[in-house]
């Protein structure tokens, strides 16, 4: 059996993802999406935590800088949202570094800006 990390949470994010995408299509900016997405992940009873600042530490210091991922789901899952053309390289290193700055396993990266269908990958440590 190859069962995938948080299936049943994971799915039920992706289906609110893809009702604001049916809804608002692409073209619009993230902050949006972002708050279309807020308002679906609540009709669903889907709980979740916007912007949540996370601190950053090095060597038990701790830094000034926060980082902020757009939601974290279930208390489990980052969910970091992108308006773009094209996902790089640099997306995908932002939300590894949320992942590790959380200590959480599994990431959701979210394209909107993308025709004609929205783009969702998983991020798993």
């Amino acid at each position: 059996m190859n069962d995938l990390l948080l299936e049943e949470e994971s799915y039920a994010i992706r289906g609110a993802v893809f009702e604001v995408y049916r809804e608002m299509g692409c073209g619009f900016l993230e902050t949006v999406y972002q708050e279309c997405l807020e308002t679906e992940l609540s009709a669903r009873g889907i709980p979740f935590t916007a912007q949540p600042e996370l601190r950053l530490h090095y060597k038990g210091q701790l830094l000034r800088q926060v980082y902020k991922p757009d939601f974290i789901c279930y208390e489990q899952i980052v969910l970091e949202l992108k308006a773009v053309k094209e996902v790089l390289s640099e997306h995908k290193a932002q939300i590894i570094n949320y992942l590790q700055a959380t200590n959480l396993r599994l990431g959701l990266l979210v394209n909107f800006g993308s025709s004609p269908k929205v783009q969702v990958e998983r991020f798993v440590r």
